[in-house]
Formats: C-alpha cells, sequence, structure tokens
C-alpha cells in the first residue's frame, strides 16, 4: 500500500472501522445481484427479477436518509443496530418465501423491509471526516473508501452469482446477510472512533436536502445509479444467452477493478483546479462509455469494455465526497452522503426494473440501450445544476485538503 494510504491507519481505531465497513459494505453489491440470480434460477422471470431487486434499491433510498438523519441525532450505535435487526428478517422471510415459492406479493413485502439496511459507507467516511477534517488526509481517506467500494463490487457479485449458480439459488442473499450483520454489529461496538451525535443542531434544522448544491449531486446520480443497475441486469441475462451464466460474476468484477485502479491513483494525487468541473468531466466520461457496450458482441470483448467503463467512477464518487462536505452542514455530513447513496440506489431501482422488461421484450443485446440513455441523462442534469455547485453554502462543515489550499493561494 503506497504510503499515504498506510499514514491514514496511524489513527487510533481506523484499522478496526474500516474493516468493519468493508464487511458491512459488502451486502451492497451482493443482495441485488443475488436476488437477480436467485429469482431467474428459480423462476426463469427477469422481470420478477429485476423488480424485486428495484423494490429493494427503492426501500434503501427511502429508509436509508431516515436511518442517517437519527444516526446524526443520537449515534451510530443506537440508530443502526435496530435498523440492520429489521433488514435481517426481511431478508430472512425472503429466502423462506423464494424457497418454498411463496406468492409474488411476500417476495415483495420482504424486498421493502430489506431496504432498511444502513448506509455502512457513510457511517466509516463519517468517522474519517471526525478524524481529518480540513486536511489533505481527507481526501486520500475517501479515495481509500471509494476503492474498498470497489473492491465490494469485484468480490461481492462473485461470491452472490458463484455461490448461487454452483451450491443452491438463496446461497447468495444468504451470505449477504451474514456480513450485513457481522459488519454493522462489529463497526457499532467500536465507540472511541464513533462521531458525536448533534442532537441540538439537528432539533429543527431540516433535511440536509434543502441544500441546492446537494440537490443537483442527488439528481445526477440517481441517473448514475440507472447505470449500474441496468448493468449488472443486462450482464447477467447476456451472459446467460451466450451459455455462461457464471462468467457474469467475472464480467461484472473487471467493471469494478477498473474503477478500483482509478481510485487507488487518484487518491495519489492532489488537484488544484476546481472540483466541481472534475466532478461533471467524470460523469460525461462515464456517460460516453456506455456506448461501447452497445457494440459488443461476446463476452471478453463486453469485458474490455466495462474495465474502460469502470476508470471513471471512483474519482467521480471520491469529488463528490468532497461536495458534499462544501455544500452540508458538518452536523448533517452522514445525512448528505446517505442522500448521495439515496440517489444511486433509485436509479439503480429504476435502471435494473426497465432494463429487465426490456430484456424480456427484446433480449440482452437491446438491454445496453438503458445505460446508454441513462448516461445521457446524468450529463443533462450535470450540465443543468452545475451554476449550484460553484456556489459553496456558507457555514457548511469543512473542505478536503484541494480546497483548502485553493483558498490559500487565493488569500495570498
Amino acid at each position: 500500500m503506497p504510503s499515504p494510504y498506510r499514514a491514514l491507519f496511524a489513527a487510533p481505531g481506523s484499522k478496526g472501522f474500516s474493516a468493519a465497513g468493508f464487511l458491512g459494505r459488502i451486502p451492497v453489491s451482493m443482495m441485488g445481484i443475488g436476488v437477480i440470480t436467485m429469482i431467474s434460477q428459480l423462476t426463469g422471470r427477469y422481470g420478477l427479477a429485476g423488480a424485486l431487486s428495484a423494490t429493494v434499491a427503492l426501500s434503501a433510498a427511502v429508509a436509508g436518509p431516515q436511518v442517517s438523519r437519527l444516526v446524526d441525532q443520537y449515534g451510530q450505535r443506537r440508530a443502526l443496530r435496530p435498523a440492520t435487526l429489521i433488514s435481517l428478517t426481511a431478508a430472512a422471510l425472503l429466502l423462506c418465501a423464494a424457497h418454498y415459492g411463496w406468492a409474488d406479493w411476500v417476495l415483495f413485502v420482504a424486498c421493502v423491509g430489506i431496504g432498511c439496511v444502513p448506509s455502512v459507507g457513510a457511517m466509516v467516511r463519517a468517522r474519517w471526516a471526525a478524524l481529518y477534517r480540513g486536511t489533505p488526509q481527507l481526501h486520500t481517506a475517501y479515495s481509500f473508501e471509494s476503492v474498498v467500494d470497489e473492491v465490494c463490487f469485484v468480490f461481492g457479485p462473485i461470491l452472490s452469482i458463484g455461490l448461487s449458480t454452483a451450491w443452491f439459488p438463496e446461497a447468495g442473499p444468504l451470505l449477504a446477510a451474514c456480513f450485513l450483520a457481522v459488519g454493522v454489529f462489529w463497526l457499532t461496538s467500536q465507540r472511541a472512533t464513533e462521531p458525536q451525535p448533534h442532537p441540538r443542531e439537528r432539533k429543527g434544522g431540516g433535511s440536509a436536502l434543502r441544500a441546492p448544491g446537494l440537490q443537483v449531486l442527488v439528481a445526477t446520480f440517481v441517473a448514475t445509479g440507472a447505470i449500474f443497475g441496468a448493468v449488472d441486469v443486462v450482464t447477467v441475462a447476456f451472459a446467460d444467452e451466450e451459455g455462461h451464466k457464471a462468467a457474469a460474476s467475472i464480467v461484472l468484477a473487471v467493471y469494478a477493478a477498473g474503477s478500483c485502479a482509478a481510485g487507488m491513483v487518484f487518491g495519489l494525487l492532489h488537484f488544484a483546479g476546481a472540483p466541481e468541473r472534475r466532478w461533471l468531466l467524470g460523469v460525461c466520461a462515464m456517460a460516453v462509455s456506455m456506448i461501447p457496450l452497445l457494440l459488443v458482441g461476446n463476452l471478453p470483448f463486453l469485458a474490455v469494455a466495462l474495465f474502460v467503463a469502470g476508470l471513471s467512477i471512483a474519482p467521480t464518487m471520491i469529488t463528490t465526497m468532497s461536495l458534499i462536505e462544501e455544500h452540508v452542514p458538518r452536523a448533517q455530513l452522514t445525512e448528505g452522503m446517505t442522500w448521495v447513496s439515496t440517489g444511486l440506489t433509485a436509479g439503480v431501482a429504476l435502471g435494473s426494473s426497465t432494463a429487465g422488461w426490456v430484456i424480456d421484450a427484446a433480449g440482452a443485446r437491446a438491454g445496453y440501450g438503458v445505460p446508454a440513455v441513462s448516461g445521457a441523462v446524468a450529463v443533462a442534469v450535470g450540465f443543468l445544476g452545475f451554476r449550484r455547485l460553484k456556489r459553496p453554502a456558507p457555514g457548511r462543515g469543512g473542505s478536503v485538503g484541494q480546497h483548502s489550499e485553493r483558498k490559500e493561494r487565493h488569500v495570498a
């Protein structure tokens, strides 16, 4: 690990909460694709599979910010454990309903409950912010966490799809639930690094989403999430049409590996320019990278195209976290980060469900039109809201190193 990343873990407790956060985040990459694989194997209905995955995502989009708001007000331990227990109970119901062939409405009810899963990534980033707020190390920390996100998306689909296809259909979601339980309860047991709650500051303060800059980020990432959700569903269906369904996990892992590599390099760099410009450039790059998917004809070429597409993901996410620090009050930082995740989650729901119906109607190749259109929408929203991102609100929670350096040069 390069020295800037090693230096992050000099802070007491940082290794522990980072490791717990890794385990707690793996289910994010496993559950949706696990539900798709499980239902498609048991019923052969990709439309139902995509709709159930979308239900999980939509439920998380609604519940996630509310859980994070409670975290900002009462602390991670008091808010996360009850929410996780609800999600685990619902996951058990889903597995039983799928295994025994219960009515479809039971599956949907269970997926709604699963959406209560907390945004573990936001919890870990909030701990890093409490340690390194206002320093260049926070940029490195956010970069590291984006790499961890992508590592989860490298191994998560492999575990979920691989176990569900090689062992039994319910194996992927089952393992995801186990990771969630271990990760969240381990993280919340580490009280020394838990950020202080802000009950008085939160009282009557309204939602973090009232910040105009955050509204732009969330709206753009709804369309970006549609890219991710559609790519997942269409890739599984495309691999199935090619006669190698299990290979979908490898192809999706290559997609995440591209983002992981880019995020690792991005974290070693320090930029002097305006972050909102880099953010918009990243959104444009993600959109353009979807076009080659319309032309691929086999799995090897698809893997190459997805690796290239992945190179723009982590840098864009890292820059997004920097912008959130400029546009959201410190007392609402966890909620602000979760709103971006919520935008992604809602987009994943829209993308996966739309792609599922397109696949059922016209086949997997036509399904790749969904992420291409979603990318174009993300670019349009980003350009329309760009002016809001250029005006950080006064009195916000702080900024990462490159913003502080820019202000210092201006003063000098």
